[in-house]
């Protein structure tokens, strides 16, 4: 579908003030309740806080015995974690963070990079560059041939496979939109060093939509389908968000996982944005939220996000957040949602600088973003530097794809650019059990090998090459001491098809 026939269907809003009246959708919001009550219990949130105030190291050390054994904590169980401060127990938190995600993720990191599509938008969230107030951002939306060139850049120069494409809220940039540009990005293919090169993954960052929008997102290919909540306390909410806009309605973005699942998108990814409230009642709302997912879906998020407000243009508060958010605490959030939630991926962004992201990743980080670029149209620019005006926000991190790769195989973690288990069919509650159970990770080790063998020979430099070599042969090693020898015969033989330039081979 053209963009422009896509504009001119009857029953889409054709102005923002159209837009803000008739999106949202009532009988989609209150279908899931239990009369007038959601998910998230304010009060009680407060209670168990504070009566978890001075935690037993008895009942930490079992706490964090559950998670070892991959189950989600209960609320009154993670408010213990978040009121730790032992600096043992606070030290055996942080090392079985660790262990967690090595059982469920193994010695990976996935990575992507973020493409922004479109900075329209009809919201005035008091944080954002995007803000409908904000004068001073240059706003556009990206033809369909700017899309197909930003992919080129970065499949085939950079090497991402897997993108989270970002849209600001606005009607020229709904459902529709999303769904030509996913199928553009798929579309393209390019010529690499040795092989070829395309994105194989398009995730979206968009507004909450409707159960039928929704379709039209899981029929163009969509990968997860990501919102934040930005803060699940509601008088935080009410003040950032104006009620005079979509956003600023709570429960329509609270339930929003709610209708993507119903609609067939069995992969879907929460965070907060840190920085707009006490972060100990974020993460217990973030514990709410999956739970609530767990027990009437039988299917927690995919992903699990915790950005910290940075500057942004025509936002004070962007500068100046109300519940600013230390290194410390920062650090401390990571590890509880990690043993709280044990099982999703965990993405830390290029908002953090690089000394933070570095100090994170051990701590149970699964996927991070890589020679990144915010501003609408920025990785085709030839203009080096970030613009405030024209990005939703300032970046910490800016290291190129290679330097961040080349990092992490000195510490010796393998880079992964594996997308196999969507293709496969380890989806939704498929790819629960086996994260749980710790079966995908050994998969996810052999795919990683093989999807880094292709980064390598397409992309990498020779000092490159020369520092991530050790890693990729020490996980060779680790997969033929693993698996059957009929299995490792059928990995070497995948592993040699790609050294002579053949692409795309998977378990």
């Amino acid at each position: 579908m053209s963009t422009a026939v896509a504009e001119a269907r009857p029953d889409r809003p054709k102005t923002p003030a159209e837009y803000v009246r008739t999106v949202i959708r009532r009988d989609q919001i209150s279908k899931y309740m239990t009369g007038d009550q959601d998910f998230i219990p304010d009060g009680e949130i407060e209670r168990l806080l504070a009566a978890n105030a001075r935690p037993d190291s008895r009942r930490v050390r079992d706490i964090i015995a559950k998670s070892l054994a991959i189950q989600t904590l209960t609320p009154e169980e993670t408010a213990v974690l978040l009121n730790v401060t032992d600096p043992q127990l606070v030290a055996e938190m942080e090392e079985a963070a660790g262990r967690v995600k090595h059982k469920v993720y193994d010695n990976r990191i996935v990575f992507f990079a973020p493409l922004y599509m479109s900075s329209l938008c009809v919201n005035n969230c008091l944080y954002c560059g995007f803000r409908t107030e904000n004068r001073h951002e240059v706003r556009r939306r990206l033809s369909m041939d700017e899309v197909r060139a930003e992919t080129e850049v970065l499949a085939g120069q950079i090497g991402h496979k897997r993108l989270i494409v970002v849209y600001g809220e606005h009607p020229t940039s709904a459902a529709d939109y999303i769904a030509e540009t996913i199928r553009t990005v798929y579309g393209v293919v390019t010529q690499t060093r040795r092989g070829s090169a395309q994105i194989r993954r398009v995730n979206v960052n968009a507004a909450p939509m409707s159960v039928e929008d929704l379709g039209i997102l899981k029929q163009a290919g969509i990968g997860t389908y990501q919102v934040f909540q930005e803060t699940y306390h509601r008088g935080t909410y009410a003040a950032v968000h104006p009620a005079n806009t979509v956003k600023g309605d709570f429960r329509w973005r609270l339930y929003c996982m709610h209708r993507a699942l119903e609609a067939g998108i069995d992969d879907v990814g929460m965070g907060v944005l840190f920085g707009l409230h006490d972060w100990r009642f974020e993460v217990m709302g973030l514990l709410c939220h999956a739970r609530e997912l767990e027990a009437r879906f039988n299917l927690g998020p995919h992903t699990i996000s915790f950005p910290r407000l940075e500057p942004a243009s025509g936002s004070a508060l962007a500068t100046n957040p109300a519940a600013r958010v230390s290194d410390a605490d920062f650090r401390r959030l990571i590890v509880v949602l990690r043993l709280a939630v044990p099982y999703p991926g965990m993405i830390v962004t290029a908002r953090e600088s690089a000394a933070t992201r570095n100090a994170v990743i051990p701590l149970g980080c699964t996927q991070v973003d890589a020679s990144t670029r915010l501003g609408i149209g920025a990785y085709s620019d030839t203009t080096p530097d970030q613009q405030i005006h024209r990005q939703q926000f300032m970046l910490g991190d800016t290291r190129s794809l290679e330097e961040l790769i080349t990092y992490l195989a000195g510490q010796g973690i393998i880079t992964s650019f594996c997308t196999a288990g969507y293709r496969c069919g380890r989806t939704g509650g498929c790819i629960m059990d086996m994260l749980k159970t710790g079966k995908e990770g050994k998969f996810c080790k052999v795919n990683a090998v093989l999807t880094f063998r292709e980064w390598l020979d397409d992309f990498a430099s020779p000092e490159a090459l020369r520092l991530c070599t050790p890693v990729l042969e020490s996980e060779i090693a680790e997969i033929k001491a693993t698996f059957t020898p009929a299995f490792v015969k059928g990995f070497l033989e995948h592993y040699r098809r790609i050294e002579a330039g053949e692409r795309d081979l998977y378990f």
